[in-house]
């Protein structure tokens, strides 16, 4: 008989690349992963793409908004500053806040930016002591470049655990994510295309998601249920951010706690040293 799974029990673990969803799959088949990949391509990855690309450093929240905004009242963020809600004025959750005027004006090197899935499940990735790395489409060609670089630094096979965030429902179940689902694929597709290949039937279905929709990528993402969400607030110009493809170079890499743009070959050393 087929028995329910702990959350900590291992999964995928033979194969070389993995896919799994939320924090429960983050911590199935992190574990023996030497790379792990974050997705919340709306929107939490995509800004964090965007704002590095621009200079910013993201440091992620691990928990709620509030709860930030508690902790920067009381002078929690000493060198950074806490990111606005989405589609406030300045730097905030919103991909569109990532303007070159926006992160000038922004008073600070660092933005601490919570969000309620992407930013929290970061911050566990985190624990498992492995390059931690921000993907969306913009950057999904450049992510497989990183890694292949990297397992070439270290002189080794490094295994690439690849963890959609989803969306988080009020109960905090775990609502299916279109738009992430199909960035996911879109990684793990260049993953393939650089020999980076032996994936699970979970990473290999996720793939075949992306290429088989690829040419319809904007409007998945512009009729999905959370982009259906952003339209009714007049937030398209997110929804546009975050299903460009293959945009920008620029790889987040979470160093210390903070995403920055970090080389593979300088993160190798890290890991030799230690």
């Amino acid at each position: 008989m087929k028995t329910p799974l702990s959350p900590d029990e291992p999964t995928q673990q033979r194969y070389e690349v993995r896919f799994d969803w939320g924090r429960e799959g983050l911590r199935s088949i992190a574990q023996t992963a030497g790379v792990i990949v974050v997705i919340d391509a709306i929107s939490f990855t995509t800004t964090v793409q965007m704002g590095v690309a621009l200079g910013l450093q993201v440091q992620p929240y691990a928990g709620l908004r509030h709860e930030a905004e508690a902790a920067d009242a009381a002078g929690e963020f000493p060198d950074a500053r806490l990111a606005g809600r989405r589609g406030s004025p300045g730097v905030s959750l919103s991909p569109s806040s990532m303007t070159e005027q926006n992160v000038a004006s922004f008073g600070a090197e660092r933005a601490v930016v919570p969000s309620l899935n992407g930013s929290r499940l970061t911050t566990l990735a985190a624990g498992y002591g492995v390059p931690v790395l921000a993907a969306s489409l913009r950057n999904r060609t450049a992510v497989a470049r990183w890694i292949l670089d990297y397992q070439e630094s270290l002189g080794r096979r490094a295994m690439v655990a690849v963890v959609a965030a989803g969306e988080t429902r009020t109960d905090e179940t775990l609502r299916f994510a279109v738009e992430d689902l199909l960035t996911a694929g879109g990684v793990i597709d260049a993953l393939g295309k650089a020999g980076i290949d032996a994936c699970s039937p979970e990473a290999a279905a996720a793939c075949a998601a992306f290429t088989g929709l690829e040419r319809g990528i904007r409007h998945m993402f512009t009729a999905s249920v959370s982009g259906g969400e952003l339209l009714k607030d007049d937030q398209g110009e997110d929804i546009a951010a975050a299903y460009q493809t293959d945009v920008s170079t620029v790889v987040p890499v979470l160093v210390g706690g903070v995403f920055t743009d970090a080389s593979p070959q300088e993160v190798a050393a890290r890991v030799a040293a230690h």
